[in-house]
This record gives structure tokens, sequence and C-alpha cells, in this order.
């Protein structure tokens, strides 16, 4: 990596790296200031080769020349913070110390798992199972002995990391996994006062933005699309895609293995609003259907624990009782084509997967093959015998716990999904899909994962130079755009005057029915989960200052159970949530409704933007699902500490989200600056290619008609080809 420069090719002047590695994103920072710490790890003759570096051409002197001293003192000098050590957070350290960075702390909780070794190149197999940022620190430490880091092994919403923690630093920088994270991070910065660069890569897809209190926009300035969630009846009675399937497998194996969460029920849900049948009639065909199964209807897991967790009686329940019993409600299947039960006798008279027989002559992938209902059924045998071993090898009251790298686990959702599809009609799909979906795993990309560390260094380097007014959000796309770019610029909004974190006075209005609602629903799925609270406070501001939740512990237990409207809280009621971890007051106006639709449970108002009709420069656009074109995350699986993944938490094809909304201002607000700021749409067709290239900034004033032109072209590309694609905002 740092070996002599390369001599172009017939000539006799060096240039700073062969040009298939100019966009590898650190090429810029490794030569960017020869410092100390490059010179240590240089042997004599290539520090003079360095040194004569310097003497490159135009092009490559624009791109490494030296740091001015002023800018290398303040470098050396400066406090740095990097959250994550994992695929951004390892090429970020390597540039840190290598750009001369001296003083860097580092916090991680994860560890190493094999699955990393591709992308994070500061780990090797014998690090497995060990700390990310401890390693980190050892490997980062052989580019510059005399750097100083600091590894921390820990969660960074641990309260010990507080404001005054955050203070002490001249630079945050994120390489975050996941959205609590980063609201929580956002916020102590804004607490703190402290420069923050946030990053995020999808694939080939990534972007870089700057935070800075009362300058810039923060994190939560724009509401992000929440998570695709599915009706538990359409999880358990009118499956229609894929994604679906796979989200009842996933419940069916907490139903069996794992902790048992009533919201994850899988058996046909009688409640079905939809269903329209006679109950005496209705009682008589599932009673029929029990005693074909010799099943009573009782827990899913208690019934299978008393068949010792037999497969064909599993299957027979799954597969052909519950499909014979969800016939029963007629009206179900007026408008859809009903599901067709399986027989376990009749599945076992088909032949095994030709497949199967013939791994080693097929040119396809075993996880990429899609096998036949015999096989998937088998293999749904062969999961539940294994998962139920290891459930008794548990001591009493221990589950297991679904995780897409267990090999027993993923059997288990591949097949009963795949099963599921067949039932219902659909296409069923290999297991790499199905892992892909039920993970949400978005491909890495280490060359991605480069680039932008290497553009958040670039970006640290301004903020030390005090020219924070020259920072951007730069996105990386996967082609270049018409005017031939990869990585395009965009200025800085200002502060969104209305964000429930970073106004003056934090204030939000939330709809819900007072009668209804508890105070736990309101800490943990309003406050925690919506507003990103670690530990709140609440009184109501009723004029004595009643505290309705304290996050001292046991100080308001006794309230979580009890109705908001039992402590006199009605339409027009204030409260006034603190979070002192987080330096953060939010008063909350209640609106109380009766009308909310189903299964909601609140709203916030205004959440939603005011709708914009995409207009013929201002193409709508769609976002990357968080793992497979055929559906989003259910809100109820944990996404994976996928280390270079940018949460985009996004709608599935084929719905409208409130990222549409906001993307379309976004862009018709940086078009009107005259910002070539655009989402990277791209035709599925059109993203085959691999190879990625370097190119120059944009002219900071592009003129407004070039980015509407780019608009138009993508339009065109979208009526004609369709594509996903990933919004200037949705992306953050």
């Amino acid at each position: 990596m740092l070996g002599a420069p390369w001599r172009q090719r017939g000539s006799n002047s060096r240039l700073s790296g062969p040009p298939s590695r100019a966009l590898s994103g650190h090429s810029a920072v490794l030569r960017a200031g020869r410092g100390r710490c490059a010179r240590a790890t240089l042997s004599r003759r290539a520090r003079e080769e360095a040194r004569g570096a310097a003497a490159v051409s135009v092009m490559a002197a624009a791109l490494s020349g030296p740091l001015s001293p002023e800018l290398a003192q303040a470098v050396s000098q400066a406090r740095v913070l990097v959250v994550g050590a994992g695929g951004i957070g390892c090429e970020l350290l390597k540039n840190l110390v290598l750009t001369g960075f001296s003083s860097i702390y580092v916090i991680d909780l994860d560890t190493i798992d094999v699955s990393n070794l591709n992308r994070q190149f500061l780990f090797q197999k014998k690090h497995v199972g060990r700390s990310k940022s401890q390693v980190a620190k050892e490997s980062v430490l052989q580019f510059c002995p005399e750097a100083n880091i600091i590894a921390y092994h820990d969660s960074i919403m641990n309260p010990d990391y507080n404001v005054e923690f955050f203070r002490q630093f001249t630079l945050v920088m994120n390489a975050l996994d996941n959205r609590a994270a980063r609201n929580h991070v956002n916020r102590m910065c804004l607490a703190a006062d402290i420069p923050l660069i946030e990053s995020g890569t999808a694939g080939y897809l990534g972007q870089v933005t700057v935070i800075k209190k009362g300058v810039t926009e923060c994190y939560e300035c724009q509401p992000k699309p929440t998570q695709k969630t599915f009706p538990g009846c359409t999880i358990r009675n009118t499956p229609s895609e894929p994604i679906h399937c796979i989200v009842w497998a996933k419940y069916l194996f907490n139903q069996l293995f794992g902790e048992e969460d009533a919201d994850q029920e899988v058996s046909p849900d009688r409640a079905d609003p939809e269903a329209a049948w006679e109950p005496a009639e209705a009682e008589a065909r599932a009673l029929a259907s029990n005693e074909d199964g010799e099943i009573k209807r009782v827990s899913t897991k208690e019934w299978a624990k008393s068949t010792g967790y037999d497969p064909v009686k599993l299957f027979t329940k799954l597969f052909k009782d519950d499909i014979r019993y969800l016939l029963t409600m007629d009206k179900l299947w007026r408008k859809r084509k009903p599901p067709v039960p399986l027989d376990w006798a009749e599945v076992q008279k088909q032949e095994q997967n030709k497949s199967d027989q013939q791994n080693e002559s097929s040119a396809v992938l075993k996880d990429q093959q899609v096998l036949n209902v015999r096989s998937y059924a088998d293999l749904f045998s062969k999961s539940v015998k294994t998962l139920s071993l290891h459930l008794a090898e548990k001591a009493d009251g221990e589950a297991l716990i679904w995780d897409k790298d267990d090999p027993s686990a993923m059997d288990f959702v591949t097949s009963a999904a795949n099963l599921r599809m067949h039932v219902f009609g659909m296409n069923m799909k290999s297991r790499f899909d199905i892992k892909s979906m039920a993970g949400n795993i978005i491909p890495a990309i280490a060359t991605t994962n480069a680039v932008i560390a290497g553009l958040i260094v670039l970006e640290g380097l301004k903020i030390l130079s005090g020219k924070i007014d020259q920072c951007r959000t730069i996105f990386l796309n996967k082609q270049p755009n018409p005017r031939k770019k990869l990585l395009v610029p965009c200025a800085l909004d200002p502060p969104n005057p209305n964000c429930y974190v970073c106004a003056s006075k934090p204030e939000v209005t939330v709809k819900l029915n007072t009668h209804k609602v508890t105070v736990l629903t309101l800490q943990d799925k309003i406050l925690k989960e919506k507003f990103a609270m670690v530990a709140p406070d609440v009184q109501i501001e009723d004029g004595k200052g009643t505290i309705l939740i304290s996050s001292e512990e046991g100080e308001t237990e006794a309230n979580n159970h009890r109705k908001l409207s039992d402590f006199g809280i009605r339409n027009g009621t204030r409260l006034q949530a603190d979070d002192f971890l987080q330096d953060y007051t939010l008063l909350i106006n209640v609106l109380h409704s009766e009308d909310l639709e189903k299964d909601v449970e609140f709203e916030v108002v205004g959440d939603t933007p005011e709708r914009i009709g995409p207009k013929p420069s201002e193409p709508t656009s769609k976002n990357i699902s968080n793992g497979s074109d055929d559906g989003a995350q259910p809100s109820t699986s944990t996404a994976p500490e996928q280390d270079d993944v940018v949460i985009v938490d996004s709608e599935d094809e084929g719905t409208s989200s409130n990222a549409d909304d906001v993307e379309n201002k976004s862009r018709k607000r940086k078009l009107e600056k005259g910002c070539e700021c655009v989402g990277a749409k791209r035709s599925r067709a059109e993203q085959e290619q691999d190879d990625l290239m370097i190119v120059e900034s944009e002219d900071e004033g592009a003129a407004s008609s070039l980015g509407e032109e780019e608009s138009r072209s993508h339009k065109r590309k979208l009526e004609e080809k369709g594509c996903e694609c990933i919004g200037a905002k949705s992306v953050c």
C-alpha cells in the first residue's frame, strides 16, 4: 500500500497511483500530507521517492499536495472520535493516521466475524471473536506506532459517554450502521457543539455530509421514512409477496424455538376484518381439519413441544391444517387466488431436486439455486430436528435467537418461507435471496467504503482549516451522471426551523387516543422508538409538575400500564420530556383522537410532508429497500450490524413513502440553488458496471438548467426501464 509511486508508462514523470486505484478514496488522503506517521512506515529509499513525488504532474499535485504548516499543526493537535470500526471505520482509521492525526478515539460494541474479513482489512482470521475497536487500534498502530489511539469496546449510547465526553473532541466522525446510534450521536454533538461528519454506503452508492449546530441541517432535520410494516392479518392470512412469507417464517422460528411474542403469531387470524363466515359452520369445518391433523388449537410452541417437535406433524399443521382453516374464511378468497394445502405423503412422492444431485457440475452456486417442494420439505424436517436439539441443550427458560449466519436457522426460514410461497402460488426464492431479505443485507463493496472514508477525511481537513463554508454533502453514484461525474457535491442545507431536535425550542404534536395509550407505550414507542430518547423523564404541564415517567429505575413503574387519561391527560395537554444524557428537551402537545386507523397507536402531526407532484424536471424516486427489491424489513425484526451499510429504512417497491416527498422538496431546493445534486437513479440493466472512476468536483455554480437536463434524463430512463435509486435525503 505504501510502496514506491507508480511511473507513467512511457514517461519519467511519477504519478501518485495507478489509474485503477485513483478512485480508492484513500489515495488522496494517503498522499495529502506525508507527515511523520507515513514516513515512519517507509524505508529510506521510499521516503526519498515520497519527497520526489511532490513534484508530480498538475493533476497529481491537485490531488496530493502537501498540507500547509498551519493545517498540519491543526491535524496533529486535533482530537478525533471515530464511532464505528467496521467497513468504513477500518478505512477511516487507516486514513487518519496516514494523514497525520495522532490523537484518535474509536468506539465499537461489535466483535469480528468471519464475514467481515473480505472488506475490513485491519482484521485477519486470527482476530475472529475479538473486539473490533481493539484490533483496529493494534493494526493501525503498525502504520504509525507513535499515534495515541484509545479504543472502547462499548456502545456509544452508554450513559458514560455524556456531553462532557463529547466536548473533549475537535471532530466526531460517524461510521455507523443503524439509525438509533446515528440519532444519538447527532444529538450529543449538537449538545456539545462539536462538528459531526456523517457517512454511509449502500453497495456502490455512498454519501458524506457535515453537521454543525446552527450552521447546517442536523441528521434529524428531515423526517426519515419509517420501516415498512405489515398488518398481522396479511402475514397470517393473505400473504401476497415473498417478503410476507419470509416475515412469517421468522415469526415461526420465534414461536417454536425463540422467545414467544404475541405480536408474532403465525396461526390464522380469526379476527381478520375481511373474513366473513358463519361461526358455527366455520367451527365445524375447523374441527374436521383439526381431527385430520390430530391437533388442538393451542399455542404453537406448546403444541410443538407436546409432539416432541415432530417435523411431519409440524408440516401438517402449518401447511395443511392451517391452510384448510383459512379456506373456511370464504370472503378472503373472492378476489384472491386461494391457497393450496400441502400433504406430506404426497410431497414425499415427488423426486428429489435434480440440482441436489448435480451440485458439482452445476454452474449455479448452491445458495442461489431454487429447489423443488420435496427438497424444501426435507430441508424443513432436517432443520426442525437440528434446532430442537439445540433448544434441548439450553437451560430451562432459555431460547434460541435467530441469526442469519446460523446455518440451521437459515435452513429453517428458507424452507418454511418457500413452502408457504408455494402454498400461496408465489415463485419460490433461493436461499441467497431469502437471506438477503431476512437479514436485510446490502452487498458490501470495499472500494465504496474506501472512497467514502477518504471523503470523510477531506471534509475534516476543511473544518480544521476553518473553511466549514466550503464543506459539502457529497454523493457517490454508481455510474457517471450526464456530466460524467461520479462524485456529486451539494451545498449544505441550513437547519430546519421546525426540526424537533435542533430547533431553539423543539416541539411536536402527537395525535393519539388518551383512553387507550398507556404510559409504557408513551415511553417505549413514542419517546424511545420514535423520538430516539435514551432515558426520558416526563412531567405533565398541569401547574403541579406531575411526574409521569422517571428515568430512575422503579420510581414510576406503577404508572406503566395505566392509561394517559388516568392522569388527566386530554386534548391540548402539554408534556415536557427531558433526556439528561442527550441534554435534550422536547415539548409534546397531545392531540386526542378516536379516529386513528386500525393498528395505529399514534401519529406525529406534520411528520408526513406536504405532497409535491413530480414535475418533468423532478422525477419521483423510490428508495433502496434495505435488503432486496422484493420487500422491506418488517418492523419486528432487528437489522443486523452490517458495519458498512447505510440504513435507508425505506419502503419497498410500489409504495409511496415520506422519503419520496422529502426528496422531491430537497431536489427542487437544490436545483433552484443551481446545484447539480440528484438521486442516483439507474436502471438495473445499466448497473452491471463494476469499474468506478474518480472525477473532479462539480463547479459550485453549475447552472440549474443542467440540473434540470439531468433530471429529465433520469426521468426518461425511469420510464423506459424502472430502477432502484437512493435519494439525496433518504441516504442520510
